[in-house]
């Protein structure tokens, strides 16, 4: 069954995302686009990024995006690239001071599971008590980064878990057709990336009663996958996560 928090999470990110875009949030207006737009919290001890900004640090690289969620949050689907601060919540400014290679002067972006999630915002104090001088934070979220069609990646073990669990979940394999009639995954339609740019994602066949639910995608190697990522990302369905391996790999482990 589909997680009813994250049906919640999904709700709440689009009330959020329809405000800000009809003008309620200052920040959206001023730039002109809901992907500038920042949660604006008074009394901050740290600064907020917005999505556009998160994007651009993915990019280049200047900053350590550290996803402040559970690990099994995190294999479930997290932002590309996005580090998770490992161990119990009283050791997270020493796992975060390791990831950091000791540098306090390191530029960090922390983020959950969105505007009413108090993980980022209370790791980023105390990593500002702690002596941290370059501490911001995504206070959006996970939630609205799938909305405004932000990838996500799934770790292996997450791909294993909702294959056991979620009977709802749709599996695309990104890999070509010869390929894929050579064998899949148990129940995985075909999608081919290398038919995408001739609306090979017309003909995928992908949940219309129900946008929330969860589609997992897969290919040869993470370029295939994140190939149909980016063309699922401008389609209507959220809850949409790509594995960055190989199909080897993910074969393999569902053989155990």
């Amino acid at each position: 069954m589909i997680d009813s928090s994250f049906v919640a999470a999904h709700r709440a990110a689009l009330a959020f995302a329809a405000t800000v875009t009809l003008g309620a949030t200052s920040v959206a207006c001023a730039e002109g686009s809901i992907y500038h737009a920042t949660l604006a919290e008074p009394n901050q001890k740290t600064q907020e990024v917005s999505t556009e900004e998160v994007r651009r640090i993915l990019l280049d690289g200047s900053a350590i995006v550290l996803d402040t969620r559970t690990h099994a949050e995190y294999a479930a689907g997290h932002i590309p690239g996005a580090r998770n601060v490992e161990g119990p919540p009283s050791g997270a400014v020493a796992a975060v001071e390791r990831l950091a290679n000791g540098d306090k002067s390191k530029a960090l972006v922390l983020y959950c599971n969105g505007p009413f999630c108090q993980a980022s915002r209370r790791l980023g104090d105390q990593l500002v008590a702690a002596g941290f001088t370059n501490v911001r934070r995504y206070q959006l979220g996970i939630p609205i980064w799938r909305a405004l069609g932000g990838p996500t990646e799934i770790e292996l073990e997450g791909v294993l878990r909702i294959h056991e669990r979620d009977q709802t979940a749709v599996f695309l394999d990104a890999r070509s057709v010869e390929d894929f009639v050579r064998g899949s995954l148990p129940g995985a339609h075909n999608v081919p990336a290398d038919q995408l740019a001739s609306g090979g994602l017309t003909k995928a066949p992908l949940p219309e009663d129900d946008f929330n639910t969860r589609i997992v995608l897969f290919g040869r190697d993470p370029g295939q996958a994140r190939a149909l990522a980016d063309a699922l990302s401008k389609r209507p369905w959220h809850n949409v996560a790509y594995f960055p391996g190989s199909y080897e790999q993910l074969r393999a482990a569902l053989s155990k």
